[in-house]
């Protein structure tokens, strides 16, 4: 872990309140945009982008491109790294959100294969890797700028606060996209219905950047450019010092991402397309699921700040491995209740892991390489576990029993993230200094006099 040069910058004051709300509101349109993407894929992109297919086939093919944003994303916070850590937190926040809104309203633009053959899928590819790309860079933006911002005694809490963005993103994504369901036939969502919410992203992207505007840079990172300490160059540092710490944060968060995206995105098709459920069933059980979710996020982070990010952690990867054999269960009857049930015991496992990760991540480099260090672990846990697992579990599931091997696939990685967070040191700063002191005092004890 490397510790901060410099004491905690500044108490708590409304300022504070003001610029974790800006960073929740960022992140919660970029991960808007991804998200609506996902939605769309596991509904309507198979038919309309790879109708030649079959429709197991289509789904995977959608799946496919849905996967390139998570390839993108760790190339994005590689590039808006770079950007953080020599020029400042802040220009991350706007310049991300700017490329992610764009993308994301020209996927609403796409023509379908129908009308323009093989370049409908291949625009979609290209749009969807620039989403990845702009979102990559967005999380280590937003998640600085609250962390080295906050109070050291509740840089959890307000680290916190970009974490909740996702769950009200993928919300308003859905949201938005069952109020469509409810209100148009079949056919007018599969003609042009699917693209309003692509289209909607344009006019958040703007209330974002309205938002962000008044964003002022952290002070560790004006410190930092004062004393001429920054980076030459980030990337280069963090892979040649800190490659093991990387692959650790990106297995440990590979969980997090493989349940996310399984509950919120496998469990749609399989629903809808396998045991025959209504849509607009489908996504009111996975809202809940990351509604309550949300709620979770700031108790867990407050319990973050007091018994240790590792701990929260590692009791969250436990119960994932635990949970996903229920999960498949419940979501097998095809009933709402048992399906909203168990897609909110997944959600909390990962809400646990999630809630903590934004002061976590941060705490684990100094601050020089931060934005790049940071950001590139956590995106890594993207490809790792999110970038497969519709396409895994899609696979998996193809046959007339009950999808028992996706629940192990998700099981599993749940364990390997288990093992990775085990690896990995306490951070929570006032932890770190008890034991410590204890460690000293021990030593003091037992030397020979």
């Amino acid at each position: 872990m490397q510790q901060d040069p410099s004491p905690s910058p500044v108490p708590r004051s409304p300022s504070m309140l003001r610029l974790a709300s800006a960073a929740l509101a960022g992140t919660a349109i970029e991960f808007y945009d991804f998200f609506v993407y996902g939605t769309a894929a596991a509904l309507v992109l198979g038919p309309l982008f790879f109708p030649s297919f079959s429709p197991l086939a289509g789904t995977l093919a959608a799946f496919g491109t849905f996967g390139v944003g998570f390839l993108a994303r760790p190339l994005g916070s590689a590039l808006f790294g770079h950007v953080g850590d020599r020029y400042g937190r802040r220009p991350v926040l706007l310049a991300s959100l700017l490329l992610t809104g764009l993308a994301t309203v020209a996927v609403g633009c796409v023509p379908t294969y129908a009308s323009i053959g093989l370049a409908a899928p291949v625009l979609l590819l290209v749009l969807r890797f620039l989403q990845g790309l702009g979102l990559g860079g967005e999380w280590g933006g937003a998640v600085l700028v609250t962390a080295e911002h906050a109070p050291e005694g509740r840089r959890g809490l307000w680290s916190s606060f970009p974490q909740v963005g996702p769950s009200v993103g993928f919300l308003l994504a859905n949201g938005i996209t069952l109020a469509l369901s409810a209100t148009l036939t079949d056919a007018q969502f599969a003609a042009w219905g699917w693209r309003l919410p692509f289209w909607a992203a344009g006019l958040l992207a703007l209330a974002g950047l309205w938002l962000r505007r008044s964003v002022e840079e952290t002070p560790q990172f004006r410190a930092l450019a004062e004393s001429g300490q920054r980076a030459e160059a980030p990337l280069s540092e963090v892979v040649r010092g800190h490659w093991r710490l990387i692959l650790l944060t990106g297995g440990a968060l590979a969980a997090a991402y493989a349940v996310f995206y399984g509950v919120t995105t496998w469990s749609l098709a399989y629903g809808t397309e396998h045991l025959g459920a209504d849509r607009t069933t489908m996504l009111v059980c996975v809202m809940t699921g990351v509604g309550v979710m949300a709620l979770w996020t700031p108790v867990a982070a407050v319990l973050g700040d007091r018994w240790g990010r590792r701990p929260m952690c590692l009791a969250g990867c436990a119960a994932c491995a635990l949970w996903m054999f229920p999960f498949v269960a419940l979501l097998g009857t095809a009933d709402a209740v048992p399906m909203a049930v168990g897609a909110v015991g997944a959600l909390l496992c990962i809400g646990t892991v999630l809630a903590v990760i934004g002061a976590y991540l941060p705490e684990l480099y100094a601050p020089r390489i931060r934005c790049t260090g940071a950001a590139v672990g956590y995106n890594l846990g993207g490809v790792m576990g999110g970038a497969l697992t519709p396409i895994v579990a899609t696979a998996l599931a193809d046959g007339s029993g009950p999808p028992w091997g996706v629940a192990a696939y998700l099981g599993g990685i749940g364990l390997v993230s288990l093992v990775c967070f085990a690896l990995l040191p306490e951070t929570n700063p006032e932890l770190v200094r008890r034991a410590a002191h204890t460690e000293t005092g021990a030593a003091e004890a037992t030397a020979p006099v």
